[in-house]
């Protein structure tokens, strides 16, 4: 944003909105889509590692199950996105390359205007 505002000529005392700025230099924030990029960057890199934080995302760490409504998973989104199951999720994370072609690497949160 600051490099967006220097190309423009826009003085840091001046009011102008991010939206404004974003608009004047013809980009378009995709914030949906950066989260859901960096959180499948996230957890390739914790489904290749053997740890507690892959056993919690497994569900493999014991407990009392709660009452009511199942709990969204941080890979629900991921896997209803790409129609696979946590195995086949847990596969594609252990080549890193697969993981990149199948969910994109993280480039920021702004994605180029097309028009």
């Amino acid at each position: 944003m600051w490099c967006w505002r220097r190309t423009e000529k826009i003085r840091w005392t001046d009011r102008v909105t991010n939206e404004e700025v974003l608009r004047r230099v013809n980009e378009q924030r995709s914030i949906l889509q950066a989260i859901t990029r960096r959180k499948a960057n996230w957890l390739g890199h914790i489904m290749r590692r053997n740890g507690i934080l892959s056993d919690i995302t497994e569900g493999q760490v014991e407990g009392k199950r709660g009452l009511g409504r199942r709990r969204i998973q941080l890979t629900d989104d991921l896997k209803q996105g790409k129609k696979m199951t946590f195995q086949e999720l847990k596969r594609e994370a252990e080549n890193r390359e697969n993981w990149r072609a199948l969910f994109g690497q993280s480039n920021g949160p702004v994605v180029r205007q097309n028009t």
